[in-house]
């Protein structure tokens, strides 16, 4: 089955294979599947041509993968433009929701220490 041009996996449940498309987790596809009135334990491979037709409706409504990457890029965009504290933060690389920084931010900067004082200090020569 395919929805939006992604291709949704045959040998999975259709409430863990719905998760492939960009801004649909296991919540949202279950409620998906509750509304188009499918069983959520089915697998991909197991679906009539009716039942694909009735999720392929209920998810064409919802913002998802391309609309809503868009979206999400446009809000950071106008943060940064109006130079907010998070936009700075967005801007700089750094952990925008009030995390620490002087340790546990590797996810959002990499490996790279760009703090004052994270550095190695060079060794005194004598």
């Amino acid at each position: 089955m395919r929805i939006v041009g992604i291709t949704i996996p045959d040998n999975k449940r259709l409430k863990i294979g719905l998760t492939v498309l960009y801004g649909i987790a296991q919540p949202r596809a279950q409620m998906i599947l509750k509304a188009a009135g499918v069983d959520p334990e089915k697998k991909g491979s197991e679906l009539t041509a009716d039942e694909e037709n009735k999720i392929k409706l209920v998810v064409e409504k919802l913002k998802i993968e391309g609309d809503l990457k868009r979206e999400v890029a446009s809000n950071v965009k106008r943060l940064k433009d109006i130079k907010s504290f998070r936009g700075n933060r967005h801007a700089r690389k750094l952990p925008s929701r009030g995390q620490r920084t002087k340790t546990n931010s590797r996810t959002l900067r990499g490996n790279t220490r760009k703090t004052m004082g994270t550095g190695r200090k060079a060794a005194d020569k004598k």
